[in-house]
């Protein structure tokens, strides 16, 4: 099988991104109505590591081909 083209990968990382920043931005967000006061640091932790984690899995994931793409075996 084919690996997928740079370009796939590379929007499939970017879209990974995005999710994880706001995923990341969601946890701030929280921390925030929970505490009195959240730091820079753990702010930029919080968005950050999410984004991060986001864009690996995107760009290790295959584009097309997940579980429900598969034809009924019958």
């Amino acid at each position: 099988m084919n690996a997928p083209p740079f370009r796939g990968r590379a929007t499939a990382a970017f879209v990974g991104a995005l999710v994880g920043a706001a995923a990341g931005m969601l946890l701030v967000t929280a921390a925030g109505a929970l505490a009195f006061e959240v730091g820079g640091a753990f702010a930029a932790l919080g968005i950050g590591v999410p984004t991060l984690c986001g864009a690996v899995v995107g760009a290790l994931l295959q584009p097309g081909h997940s579980h429900s793409n598969r034809p009924n075996p019958r």
